[in-house]
């Protein structure tokens, strides 16, 4: 048993030491390792204009994408949680899953018919490029909300202070929100994440102007080994960081 996992977890982890050394290496041709040392390929992606273009307009969506998960998340987290029928709930938690079970080539090609048309004529712009991570994203932030109210026993929390005269606005904001904080910063890191390594969806819809880090990411490939490596390592640390932030905030929110 520890032998199988271990062969596993070397079997996830060679890619990944591959791409780290080979993204100091000099020369990689034809090898299984690469020959020289040199720290210049991460001088040429922090220094190149479309890929530094690219890291910002990423940073962009993300965050912008985070700012709408909020605004819509939490209010639709709390209708679907507060229905009064179970089929209710039950139907607008299989509809939220939508996103997540279409394959993101068909969200794509939608988008693309819809807004490249004469009224609508918004393909590739960097907004759109933010509706379409909001549209994926949104069911990760969903899930985890609704988990927590129904773990938290929220319900029960907003009819005490109805009886104490609390209004609606009131017992959202002193009572929803503070205790759904932890899985809001959870998912919302979740969400960073995924927006952050989304290509397939990005690839379709962004313009030229707007091409998100993975996107260009595809061209490096084309070049230098190291340049491609180092490029890559750039985007694996980001994702690593945001995994890292939210299993620290999960252990918060056991231990609160």
């Amino acid at each position: 048993m520890r032998a199988i996992t271990g062969a596993y977890l070397l079997y996830l982890a060679a890619p990944i030491l591959l791409l780290f050394v080979g993204s100091f290496g000099a020369t990689w041709t034809g090898t299984l390792l690469p020959s020289g040392f040199t720290t210049e390929w991460y001088v040429e992606v922090f220094t190149d204009p479309s890929f530094r273009r690219a890291f910002e307009t990423s940073l962009i969506v993300v965050l912008c994408t985070c700012v709408l998960n909020t605004l819509i998340g939490l209010p639709l987290a709390y209708a679907i949680n507060s229905a009064a029928r179970a089929g209710v709930r039950t139907a607008a938690r299989i509809v939220s899953l939508m996103p997540i079970a279409v394959p993101e080539l068909v969200l794509a090609f939608g988008f693309i018919l819809v807004f490249s048309s004469d009224t609508l004529p918004f393909l590739g712009t960097t907004w759109l490029l933010v509706l379409a991570h909001v549209v994926l994203t949104l069911p990760y932030l969903l899930n985890v909300l609704l988990a927590d109210m129904a773990s938290l026993g929220l319900e029960d929390l907003e009819r005490v202070g109805a009886t104490l005269g609390a209004s609606f606005k009131n017992r959202f904001f002193d009572i929803v929100v503070p205790g759904l904080q932890h899985s809001l910063m959870s998912g919302l890191i979740t969400v960073a994440a995924i927006s952050i390594g989304e290509f397939q969806l990005s690839n379709l819809v962004a313009g030229f102007l707007s091409r998100t880090y993975p996107v260009v990411l595809l061209q490096a490939f084309y070049g230098a080994t190291g340049f491609a490596c180092a490029a890559t390592v750039v985007l694996l640390v980001l994702a690593m960081l945001a995994a890292a932030a939210g299993a620290l905030t999960a252990r918060g929110a056991q231990t609160r």
